[in-house]
């Protein structure tokens, strides 16, 4: 974890508060290039969204951020993620360790095989963490809005949660060990309107304390949820598909006055 710490000094940070600088120039998996030409920079207290046709390369995009990709075979790319700082793709940061930084939540709620308050706490004792377990599965609880809803039943099994609490518990996993950046990858994409509506009221209020980073198809949520939103398209150009960013920017300004053909096209519903 100490190779993740910030190398800038405190007047820099405080006069950029950018927390992650993405330049991803392509991405293979294997022969496939599955993305190309993608620059962002995340501020810290932010929700970015990513948004685009299916197949664009948003999700893929997202697990660069905390190297969720190094797990798939054949993967490979040029370019670099600074957080903190640091590349995180340098040969001696251990991806196990951007990981505690740069949590993640999945499309589809993951939760264990085992009671509430184990899920909670297992990153925790994975962690080796000295504190109160108990205290710190409260508080993750509570941050995630979950904590009425299941304070009487910790030891039953977490697979007899609702979806949308069960997406609640998997955001309270991955915030008991305090990353910095939450990566949420289409969270509502299983979940039905009332459930959607919970989550995106979390994510406003988490991201007092975390930046976030999301994928979602839906663009109203972009629209509610998200301080900046890049937009992502498919080049097939050269017989393949390959994802590229097409604009990046404030949601207001990019739904409002997009500057790219391909973004007012995808916005107006001429494709989807």
């Amino acid at each position: 974890m100490s190779a993740l710490q910030p190398q800038t000094n405190g007047a820099v940070e405080a006069a950029d508060d950018t927390l992650i600088d993405c330049k991803i120039e392509d991405l293979h998996y294997g022969k496939f290039k599955a993305v190309r030409d993608i620059a962002l920079k995340i501020k810290k207290g932010t929700i970015t969204a990513f948004i685009g046709p299916s197949g664009c390369g948003k999700s893929t995009a997202l697990r660069c951020l905390n190297r969720m990709n190094d797990l798939v075979r054949g993967f490979h790319f040029r370019g670099h993620v600074i957080f903190r700082g640091q590349d995180i793709y340098k040969p001696s940061v251990d991806p196990v360790a951007v990981r505690r930084h740069i949590g993640m939540v999945f499309q589809q709620p993951n939760p264990f095989a085992m009671s509430i308050f184990r899920n909670v706490a297992f990153g925790l004792r994975l962690n080796r963490y000295k504190g109160s377990v108990g205290d710190k599965v409260e508080q993750a609880l509570r941050q995630a809005v979950l904590w009425d809803e299941v304070k009487d039943k910790l030891h039953t099994s977490a697979l007899a949660l609702s979806g949308g609490q069960q997406q609640r518990l998997c955001i309270a996993r991955a915030i008991a060990t305090e990353p910095a950046v939450l990566l949420m990858d289409e969270p509502c994409s299983a979940l039905d309107p009332v459930a959607t509506h919970k989550i995106e009221e979390l994510m406003k209020e988490l991201k007092k304390k975390y930046t976030i980073a999301i994928v979602t198809h839906n663009l109203q949520q972009a629209k509610r949820v998200a301080d900046m939103t890049a937009f992502l398209y498919v080049d097939t150009s050269g017989g393949g598909r390959t994802g590229y960013q097409v604009e990046y920017g404030p949601t207001d300004a990019l739904f409002e006055n997009p500057k790219e053909k391909y973004t007012r096209e995808y916005l107006s519903g001429a494709f989807s």
